[in-house]
């Protein structure tokens, strides 16, 4: 008989009442899953506490740092769960050399973070912001300083083509506009149906009205947004970036943005989060900034939390995954044996 499994669930994803706070279906589904039981960890810690994880199969986790020292002593632990796709605070390397698998969750992030870039690109050519602002001031005839651009015949570009950007091309084709694509990843037949022509990156900043930056933050993503390359866009353009707030070198965008460089801005994540009220860009009237939630609507958390309970049921079976980040454990005789314990004998 198959062995049931224990999934243990970090602590961030509680209210200081102790209550699950994640919008949708929550625990119930457990209950649905014979093979798995769960356990709730006691406390919110910024990095995951090793004592936490002992006796657990699977964790699911979200923000939570996890590093080596999660993983000391632990000879159980078969995957980590995470609730989105920006992997850059798990120690992938540490996890691999525990015999631990990462599963993240591109399926969940694919749409919601598509109407998040859309939505920044509506945002900024419609003014909403600015208007909105006015109307409740009672400054109506401040509208004409706030005129909108129709997107017909623009250009929108997207830095990384991947499951986010590719699907935001898909929904931006209704705008009638020229899409650009740079990735070193996607071939031009990858992105045939979203109509993308897939350039260098220099020549998509030159060109494009609307820049989308849509890659996972790494040594080499590390400010690939910096001086340069917001010197190469048009005066008239605009910046959208949902990734992570290091890829934009933000003291080069603030500085852009002040000496009129590019247009605007449109930003969901920053450099330092939360934000620091003082922050030049929170007070600038050409930017939208949003609290790195843009993207979390009742779609996004019923399709990430019951992702992760068909995640943990495949493994508790005994089978590998969906969405495995690190393939290469499977080579492993640790992780082997680990699978094994679930599979029917």
């Amino acid at each position: 008989m198959t062995a049931k499994a224990t999934v243990g669930i970090a602590g961030e994803l509680f209210d200081d009442a102790g209550r699950f706070d994640f919008p949708g279906p929550g625990l119930q589904l457990f209950d649905d899953v014979p093979e798995l039981d769960y356990k709730i960890f006691p406390t919110r810690t910024p990095e995951i506490d090793p004592a936490h994880v002992r006796g657990c199969d699977m964790v699911i986790s979200g923000a939570t740092r996890w590093d080596a020292r999660a993983l000391e002593g632990n000879e159980q632990l078969v995957a980590v769960l995470f609730l989105g796709v920006g992997y850059d605070h798990i120690d992938v390397e540490a996890l691999t050399h525990a015999d631990t698998m990462l599963c993240f969750a591109p399926n969940a992030v694919r749409r919601p973070m598509a109407c998040t870039i859309i939505t920044f690109v509506l945002a900024l050519a419609m003014r909403l912001i600015n208007k909105d602002r006015i109307t409740r001031a009672g400054r109506w005839s401040d509208q004409r300083k706030y005129r909108g651009e129709g997107l017909t015949g623009k250009t929108l570009g997207s830095i990384g083509v991947g499951n986010i950007g590719h699907e935001m091309f898909r929904l931006a084709a209704p705008f009638g506009m020229r899409h650009l694509g740079c990735d070193p990843h996607v071939k031009q037949e990858d992105v045939a149906d979203a109509g993308v022509e897939m350039v260098e990156m220099d020549t998509l900043l030159g060109e494009s009205d609307f820049v989308s930056v849509s890659v996972p933050l790494s040594a080499a993503t590390h400010h690939l947004i910096s001086a340069r390359e917001l010197a190469l866009m048009k005066e008239t353009a605009y910046l959208i970036s949902t990734a992570r707030g290091a890829v934009v070198d933000e003291q080069a965008l603030i500085d852009a943005l002040r000496d009129g460089q590019i247009q605007g801005a449109g930003l969901d994540v920053f450099e330092q989060e939360p934000v620091d009220p003082d922050n030049p860009l929170l007070a600038m009237d050409n930017v939208v900034v949003t609290p790195h939630s843009l993207c979390h609507t009742d779609e996004f958390y019923q399709t990430t939390w019951s992702g992760k309970i068909d995640q943990a049921t495949q493994i508790a079976r005994g089978e590998v995954p969906d969405y495995l980040v690190n393939k290469e454990v499977l080579e492993r005789p640790g992780l082997q044996a680990k699978l094994k314990r679930f599979q029917t004998g």
